[in-house]
């Protein structure tokens, strides 16, 4: 069934759709690219730096996403921890991880208001597909390595809440039941 781009708007939790694991994209056509577009779109206003394919009521697995470089940045680093513009993911896998587990507060665009502490590896390495249906390889730390971690998350129907650290789940506990009772 055709996707119309323009009616995928964001998801908030509690959303089934939030829930379930996303099915593999078999090719990248043009209805592709503009599901992308639109989910960069969404992205963007919502001030977000990810967003996977679920968040916006659609079942692929795909997720787009912005890491900009701080101001301050000196350079290239190796592995890189930001991205020039949007990037497209499509069917992506986590081939590699590096370094125990890092805590990190983070936040969700289906969680607005909800921020807590999840651990991580710092540096992963993802294959995917682009845009263009190009199989790519790319390795990445910082910001940009946990973003591709969480939106792979968001396409197995895991959500930081599932993640925090006990504490954050305490802090976030009256929120996230407010959220639940209002998407009821």
């Amino acid at each position: 069934m055709p996707v119309d781009p323009a009616s995928l708007k964001l998801q908030i939790h509690p959303a089934a759709c939030l829930r379930e694991k996303a099915a593999v994209v078999e090719s990248v056509d043009d209805e592709v690219r503009a599901v992308a577009a639109r989910m960069i779109e969404v992205m963007n206003s919502a001030d977000g730096i990810g967003l996977a394919a679920p968040q916006v009521g659609l079942g692929w697995r795909m997720f787009v996403c912005h890491v900009p470089p701080p101001d301050d940045a000196a350079g290239p680093e190796d592995p890189p921890t930001a991205c020039a513009g949007p990037e497209v993911f499509i069917n992506p896998e986590i081939l590699k991880y590096e370094g125990p587990p890092e805590p990190y507060e983070e936040g969700c665009l289906s969680l607005p208001g909800i921020l807590g502490e999840v651990r991580r590896p710092p540096i992963v390495t993802v294959r995917a597909i682009d845009g263009q249906g190009n199989t790519f390889e790319r390795r990445a730390g910082g910001l940009l390595g946990r973003c591709w971690q969480h939106e792979i998350d968001h396409l197995d129907g895991v959500m930081i809440i599932d993640k925090m650290s006990q504490i954050s789940r305490l802090k976030n506990r009256s929120a996230l039941r407010q959220m639940e009772r209002r998407g009821r």
